[in-house]
């Protein structure tokens, strides 16, 4: 695929999967298979481009970051440690008092119903998040 000059004017969607055609292994594979689970998970998912190069998804808030790098793909989740994590998908992050993270390695697979019940608990509490605060404004 060609890369782009420059970020500027072009959907996120065309640069989530732009990052994936250029990682061209089993890292644009695996971020390819967990963005489809989040859509699957939320057909009405926002994906954005942040941070000079990060894949998001949200709705109603940020509910995770898709960073890639050598050896790991990364999902970040923004309000993970206030998540239940009953699969115990998480597997970084698991110190800090927010985030919480999985990350994949080359030939793991993730537990795809696991996955979409964390991303729709993630979902469920940005929007909680926001009807409190719309109950506090009125």
């Amino acid at each position: 695929m060609k890369k782009l000059d420059s970020t500027e004017g072009h959907p996120a969607s065309e640069l989530i999967d732009q990052r994936i055609a250029e990682l061209g292994d089993w890292r644009g594979a695996a971020l390819s298979r967990m963005r489809q689970l989040i859509k699957e998970a939320d057909p009405d998912v926002v994906e954005e481009w942040k941070w000079m190069g990060t894949p998001v998804w949200s709705h109603d808030g940020i509910i995770c970051t898709g960073e890639s790098y050598k050896s790991i793909v990364k999902l970040t989740f923004a309000k993970g440690a206030l998540l239940q994590d009953p699969a115990k998908l998480f597997n970084s992050s698991l110190d800090g008092n927010t985030r919480r993270a999985i990350d994949i390695h080359e030939g793991e697979e993730i537990d795809a119903d696991a996955f979409k019940a964390l991303i729709r608990a993630a979902i469920d509490l940005n929007v909680s998040v926001v009807k409190a605060r719309q109950r506090r404004a009125n």
